[in-house]
C-alpha cells in the first residue's frame, strides 16, 4: 500500500490518501441483494439493511458480532498526538492496512479530518444537541430516514452506544476536557447514505456529554489517480465551454450579460478539489444466494422475528 498525503494549494493537509492493493475482498465487506444489503465481518453478520420501497430510508438490524480493527487507544498516545489529524491520519491507516477486518480493499481511499456533516451544521446549535440528533438510535433494529437531515449524513453506531457513566467514557470525557481526545474512525456507506462508526463509540459519547467537538476522521472510496489528467482536462473544458456560452449570449444580448466567470470560475474549483477528495460509491459484492439468502441470514439474526415489518 501506498500513503500520500493530500494538501490545498496553501500547503494545508486535508487527507491522507491511501492506494490499496492485493486486497480483492475486504473483511469487513457490504454484500448487496437487490434493496438488500448485509454487511458481514468474515462470517459474522454485522448489520442488515432493507432499502425503503419509496427510497425514503433504511431499515436495519444491527447485531452484536462487530469487533473494531483498532485496539484500545492509550491515554499517553493521545497526548503525544492531540491537536494532529495528520498523525492520527497516518496510525489510523496503519490499523486499517494491518487487521483482516477492516472495508478496505484494492483502489484508492482517503481518510480525512474534513467531514461532510458541516454542510448541515446549524449555527449556534451546541456539540451535544447536534451531536445527539445526528446519531441513528435503534437496537438491535431502527431506521435510517434519508430527509431528516437533508441527505442524511446521520451516524450509525455498529454497537450499542455506552451511557455517560460507563467506565471507558468517564476515561475519555477527562481527554475530551483536556484537548486529548483519539478521533472518532467513520467509513462513509454509499448504499446506506450514512457513516458507520468504525472505531470510538466511547469516545463520540464522552464528547457529546462533555459538550466539545468531537474529533474525526473520515474514511471513504475515493477517484483513482492514474486518470487524474484526463478528469483535470474535462474539468477545464467544461469550464471553456462555459465562458463560451457566455460569451455567444453577450454577443447576442449585449454586455449586460455577465461573462460567466463569477458562475463556472467557483465550479471549476469545486471540480478541482473533488479530483482528490471527492467520494466514490461504496462497492458491494453481489450476496451469494441472492435474497432467498439475505432472508435466510434476517430469519437467524432476528431469531426467527419477522423484519422488515414493511
Amino acid at each position: 500500500m501506498r500513503r500520500s498525503d493530500v494538501r490545498r494549494e496553501d500547503g494545508a493537509w486535508v487527507g491522507l490518501s491511501l492506494d490499496v492493493r492485493d486486497r480483492s475482498r475486504p473483511g469487513l465487506c457490504v454484500f448487496s441483494a437487490g434493496r438488500r444489503l448485509l454487511l458481514a465481518q468474515g462470517s459474522r453478520p454485522v448489520l442488515l439493511a432493507d432499502v425503503d420501497v419509496h427510497h425514503e430510508g433504511v431499515d436495519f438490524w444491527r447485531t452484536d458480532a462487530y469487533r473494531s480493527c483498532v485496539p484500545p487507544l492509550r491515554a499517553d498516545t493521545g497526548r503525544v498526538l492531540a491537536g494532529s489529524p495528520e498523525r492520527w491520519a497516518h496510525r489510523f491507516a496503519g490499523y486499517l492496512v494491518g487487521s483482516p477486518d477492516s472495508p478496505l480493499h484494492d483502489g484508492r481511499w482517503l481518510l480525512s479530518h474534513e467531514s461532510p456533516f458541516e454542510r448541515w451544521r446549524h449555527a449556534g446549535t451546541p456539540h451535544a444537541e447536534y451531536w445527539s440528533s445526528m446519531l441513528v438510535e435503534g437496537h438491535p433494529d431502527g431506521y435510517i430516514d434519508w430527509f431528516l437531515h437533508s441527505g442524511s449524513w446521520e451516524v450509525l453506531p455498529l454497537r450499542p452506544m455506552p451511557g455517560p457513566d460507563d467506565g471507558r467514557v468517564k476515561a475519555y470525557r477527562k481527554q475530551a476536557r483536556e484537548g486529548t481526545l483519539p478521533p472518532v474512525l467513520l467509513w462513509w456507506v454509499s448504499g446506506l447514505d450514512c457513516h458507520l462508526i468504525l472505531d470510538g463509540h466511547a469516545r463520540l459519547t464522552a464528547a457529546i456529554a462533555e459538550s466539545v467537538e468531537p474529533p474525526l476522521l473520515h474514511l471513504h472510496r475515493a477517484l483513482p489517480n492514474d486518470d487524474l489528467a484526463v478528469r483535470v482536462d474535462d474539468a477545464v473544458g467544461s469550464y471553456a465551454d462555459e465562458l463560451a456560452r457566455f460569451s455567444g449570449l453577450r454577443a447576442v444580448h449585449g454586455p449586460a450579460v455577465p461573462d460567466g466567470a463569477a458562475v463556472a470560475g467557483p465550479r471549476l474549483a469545486r471540480r478541482l478539489r473533488g479530483l482528490d477528495t471527492g467520494a466514490r460509491p461504496t462497492w458491494a459484492w453481489p450476496l451469494p444466494g441472492g435474497e432467498e439468502r439475505w432472508r435466510h441470514v434476517a430469519h437467524e439474526a432476528t431469531g426467527g422475528r419477522e423484519w422488515p415489518c414493511t
